[in-house]
């Protein structure tokens, strides 16, 4: 059912022959005017450059500005307009979204647009361009109705009425005193319902959240979201109201800040994407691999150290891989489960001792578990596919099964408490990337198994010897 009505309101067909009509510019804005903004932009980028130019002037900027603030990298377009088309089409987006229309232009072509376009779009690009893109006043808008606070109802019903026709955020309604500074804000509802010689001051949330410029988005996004607001307002050093961060902006920012989590996990230095030449996405991954070569020939180093043990009992080089495979598996759990608990900035000390042994607990259950399944299916396989006595075969898997617990309880540990260092310093834990942790971890392994391969069959059974 929910297929059949996803088809049925697929308008791409539908869009693509009515910008290729040949239609004039009121009749096309008229016909399009059916559809949603998101589905034109769709649909124009099926379109090839030369269609694109003819559609331009047709258009208009106004629509080509609300076409723009839904393509992803509308750079390409851009350009095809032409410097002061760009500019012009520009200054009628959102200051947010022509921003990110630009971010992926060159320098100097993006202040040659910024010092074309209107006065007021280019005092809020600036603006916002002039935060660090890990702050929160590289997200905010400038789109949003702010009134003062020494107004009536009436008066602010009139305030609300003249600004909404150049702003789409007006389910709250923003308050600021004489000085600009925040002061508080209305909801849409209440000032509809309220009498109009009420005053303001008796429907203003004086306590409604804000948050700072120059917070950084990693920091306070979760905090932001719990509020579940349409739009949380900015505020400078001064308290000033700058801009807001609409809900939009926080699933944008969060979803952002997840693929920065998932690419950092898997090794990679950025994220990246289907466009990006392959010499790019070398770039990316080859740093974490540099390091991860080097801590490999660790691994493969302290293997050399227990070449004698090898030689002695040629056998127990046939479960390294399984030892291996199992710390790095458990490891890496750990480490998706730290690094969750760790994106709550309220978490405690308390709290980050209680999952370091909460997780040392479930290395060793979980440990004791597959070992004991280890010592069976091992001895067995020993006994009946190598041929060898029964009390040489359960020898050798009661020793792999203790290696593969011992080394499951340091791997726990080790893939929880490096994220949770990571954080104490500073840094981000998922840094602490799962091929980083697997590296790690068959550190931990191969000397936990060689080791009680060494002490217990070879020095206290004297086995192969």
């Amino acid at each position: 059912m929910l297929k059949k009505i996803l088809n049925e309101n697929n308008f791409l067909n539908e869009i693509l022959t009515i910008l290729r009509s040949g239609a004039d510019s009121k009749t096309l804005n008229d016909r399009l005017s059916d559809y949603h903004d998101n589905d034109i932009a769709e649909a124009f980028e099926q379109l090839n450059e030369n269609e694109r130019k003819a559609l331009y002037p047709v258009l208009g900027a106004e629509r080509i500005s609300e076409i723009f603030s839904y393509i992803e990298d509308p750079d390409e377009y851009l350009r095809e307009l032409g410097i002061d088309g760009a500019a012009q089409v520009l200054s009628l987006m959102d200051s947010d979204d022509a921003v990110d229309a630009m971010d992926d232009l060159d320098l100097s072509t993006r202040k040659r647009l910024v010092d074309l376009m209107d006065d007021n779009s280019s005092h809020d690009v600036k603006l916002i361009m002039s935060y660090s893109n890990d702050e929160i006043g590289s997200l905010m808008t400038t789109n949003y109705i702010v009134i003062k606070n020494t107004l009536n109802v009436r008066q602010a019903m009139q305030e609300l009425i003249s600004q909404a026709g150049e702003n789409d955020n007006i389910s709250t309604v923003y308050v600021t005193n004489k000085h600009d500074k925040f002061f508080g804000a209305i909801d849409l509802k209440d000032l509809i319902i309220a009498r109009a010689d009420t005053p303001l001051s008796d429907i203003i949330m004086l306590s409604y959240p804000y948050v700072s410029d120059h917070a950084k988005i990693d920091e306070c996004i979760e905090r932001l979201k719990d509020y579940a607001e349409d739009s949380i307002p900015v505020i400078d050093g001064s308290k000033r109201l700058i801009g807001v961060i609409t809900a939009e902006d926080l699933m944008e920012a969060s979803d952002e800040e997840l693929s920065e989590d998932y690419a950092k996990l898997g090794g990679l230095s950025e994220q990246e994407d289907l466009e990006e030449s392959t010499f790019v996405s070398v770039k990316k991954r080859l740093p974490w691999l540099i390091i991860l070569l080097f801590l490999g020939i660790g691994v493969s180093s302290i293997v050399g150290i227990f070449e004698t043990v090898v030689a002695i009992l040629p056998i127990v080089i046939c479960f390294q891989s399984l030892i291996l495979d199992m710390a790095g598996n458990v490891g890496t759990q750990s480490l998706a489960v730290t690094i969750r608990v760790l994106a709550d900035d309220q978490v405690s000390g308390a709290d980050k001792l209680r999952l370091v042994t909460k997780e040392i607990r479930i290395g060793f259950f979980n440990g004791l578990f597959l070992g004991i399944m280890a010592f069976m299916f091992i001895g067995g396989y020993i006994c009946i596919f190598k041929q060898n006595p029964v009390h040489y075969a359960f020898l050798i898997s009661g020793c792999v099964g203790l290696s593969l617990m011992v080394a499951m309880v340091i791997s726990s540990l080790v893939g929880t408490l490096i994220p949770i260092f990571f954080n104490k310093i500073k840094i981000d834990p998922a840094v602490a990337s799962g091929p980083l942790i697997t590296t790690v971890n068959d550190l931990v392994a191969v000397i936990s198994y060689y080791g009680l391969v060494w002490i217990l069959l070879i020095n206290v059974l004297n086995m192969g010897g």
